[in-house]
């Protein structure tokens, strides 16, 4: 049996891909069967109806016009160029042209093989999305970085804090336990002062330090909030403050309603912090004054003290650790995390701290929380 081979009509077409004839001006002058039913046309509304340009979108015509003609009068040829061609419902049909110009005597045409380019669409957003991954995955690896860096910088910081500041009060301690052995009662009873308020600010320091590390892990401050009376919290608290420094005047101005969802213990916390360092940077002879106020659903507390300002280039960074001020007293020592803690106490409320600082009005240090305990 003789095998019969398709005509070269048959081949043009029945073949596998979608093939026009145009002329110059993109009219389609042939089209086979195959590209008739890709985009859901008869051949007889694509013949001498259409250009191949008319059934491309909006930036494929204007590709069209500025690239794919130019390049094919040039150079003769166009490869591999990807076109969203409409089908008769309208919907788009990715499909990779190409074209060639042949030339004849009886005139010039332009012969264009077209494919559907579903597979190469399907590959391209596959290898986006891993790129994608990838790029996630990198990103992840230079946080993971940059926390092991902020861990190792930390742990610098503590060790630093450790051999130096906490270091001096545990000597003072160790150095009166040894002198009270031989010692009078009066110098005993002075020596015994001195190892107490060592052993205080030792106490301190490792309560500061204990927040400083709970903060900076990333699990922020502990509160137990409840209701509570937010002007005699702050009055209790500033009689305490009073015995802590005899030689200022600390007084209490409270406004408005007094009831708060708030943790006592940690706004005393904060109203210590900022009243010592009120005592400690501000004017000696002057009064610290601390205000306590709610008003349309914000609680207040704000310490004002008079004095020199905060250098304007420390005031942006005054709630960072480690930032100390610079005081006349050499007998002033500060690890540099009180007003951190400030803050940290702060955010664990939902609410925010502020500093205004100037010659002429002082500085004053302002929280605000909501009131009411958000949910």
């Amino acid at each position: 049996m003789t095998l019969q081979v398709p005509s070269a009509s048959d081949l043009f077409d029945e073949a596998p891909c979608g093939l026009l004839v145009t002329a110059l001006d993109g009219t389609i002058l042939k089209v086979n069967t195959t590209f008739c039913t890709w985009v859901g046309m008869p051949r007889e509304d694509l013949v001498g109806a259409k250009r191949v340009q008319d059934l491309f979108t909006m930036g494929g015509r204007i590709f069209h016009q500025t690239h794919w003609a130019p390049t094919l009068q040039m150079q003769g040829s166009v490869a591999e160029v990807k076109f969203e061609v409409r089908h008769r419902d309208g919907h788009g049909i990715p499909m990779i042209l190409n074209a060639r110009r042949r030339k004849r005597a009886e005139g010039d045409f332009d012969e264009i093989a077209a494919f559907v380019a579903e597979d190469r669409n399907r590959y391209e957003r596959e290898l986006m999305n891993a790129r994608k991954k990838a790029d996630s995955l990198l990103a992840a690896e230079l946080d993971a970085q940059n926390l092991l860096r902020d861990r190792a910088l930390f742990a610098e910081q503590m060790v630093g804090i450790v051999s130096h500041d906490l270091r001096n009060p545990l000597s003072a301690i160790l150095m009166g336990v040894q002198l009270l052995g031989r010692t009078e009662n009066e110098r005993r009873t002075r020596v015994l002062g001195h190892v107490r308020d060592s052993a205080e600010r030792a106490q301190r320091l490792i309560e500061e330090l204990l927040d400083f590390t709970q903060a900076r892990i990333g699990a922020g401050l502990s509160v137990k909030r409840q209701r509570i009376d937010l002007h005699q919290v702050t009055a209790r608290t500033l009689d305490e403050l009073m015995l802590a420094f005899p030689d200022r005047v600390i007084a209490h101005e409270a406004q408005g309603e007094a009831q708060c969802i708030a943790d006592a213990d940690r706004l005393a916390q904060l109203i210590g912090n900022l009243v010592s360092n009120a005592a400690t940077y501000g004017r000696s002879g002057t009064p610290i004054v601390v205000r306590s106020a709610i008003d349309t659903g914000t609680a207040l507390v704000a310490v004002h003290n008079e004095g020199d300002p905060i250098p304007s280039g420390m005031l942006a960074n005054v709630f960072e650790p480690m930032v100390r001020g610079a005081t006349s007293s050499n007998t002033v020592r500060s690890v540099g995390l009180g007003l951190f803690i400030v803050r940290e106490i702060a955010k664990a409320h939902g609410g925010e701290m502020a500093v205004a600082s100037s010659a002429a009005e002082g500085t004053t240090f302002t929280l605000r929380f909501p009131a009411q305990a958000q949910r």
